[in-house]
């Protein structure tokens, strides 16, 4: 009963707190506006406008998209790698990504399937249900490897498998790391351009990453039914 009441009151708490603080519905409208619109140029302008705490409110959007599933989170890693170079710009997008993946594991682990729904959709998890189904740990790499998947809607749907933290927790932390250094990398060349050549490479790799991992549960299955 305790434990009930508990997590009630956190959702008062969260929910209290951004209708009685008016900077904080416009910071959090403004940062949905500016991803849903996958405008690079803009967040960087926004993270920057919050001046030395430009480091931490980027980290707090990345939480932020990853509970407010399915917002894009690769704006926020091309504004990382633009603002601070690619190197600290992947560490703070890697770390805030974890921190993100974390967050939305717990959510999903203490308040069960209902709330869930209600952050990401019943369609969207019933998909990745079928995923997990089906390629289990895969699920994880894949949906990192590719910036157009939502990373975080599988972070809830692993939060409701019998799948341990820690398990999630490496498997996410392995997965992401490869496409966050890549991502940070070309993030800091989004000039002029260039934006669509970048663009059209991040998705070529994407689709290349996708089919050699499907090769390799392909294989997998084969052999478990051998």
């Amino acid at each position: 009963m305790k434990s009930i009441w508990f997590k009630i009151g956190i959702v008062i708490l969260v929910i209290s707190l951004y209708f009685l603080i008016t900077p904080l519905q416009d910071i959090v409208r403004q940062a949905v506006m500016i991803l849903s619109k996958v405008d690079v140029e803009a967040m960087k302008e926004y993270i920057l406008s919050f001046g030395i705490w430009a480091p931490v409110i980027s980290f707090l959007l990345m939480i932020f998209q990853s509970v407010a599933a399915p917002l894009p989170a690769f704006v926020i890693t091309f504004a990382n790698a633009g603002l601070f170079g690619w190197v600290k710009g992947a560490i703070l997008s890697w770390s805030s990504a974890m921190a993100g993946a974390a967050l939305c594991f717990y959510i999903s682990r203490y308040y069960g399937r209902e709330v869930v729904e209600k952050l990401t959709s019943k369609f969207a998890l019933e998909n990745i249900d079928a995923f997990f189904d089906k390629y289990g740990k895969y699920a994880i790499l894949i949906a990192r490897l590719l910036p157009f998947v939502s990373f975080d809607v599988v972070s809830y749907g692993a939060g409701l498998t019998s799948m341990s933290f820690w398990s999630f927790f490496w498997a996410t932390g392995l997965g992401q790391l490869p496409a966050t250094i890549i991502y940070s990398y070309v993030g800091g060349m989004l000039v002029g351009g260039t934006k669509k050549f970048v663009f059209g490479l991040l998705i070529l790799f994407s689709l290349s990453t996708l089919i050699i991992l499907f090769k390799k549960i392909w294989k997998d299955k084969n052999k478990i039914e051998v």
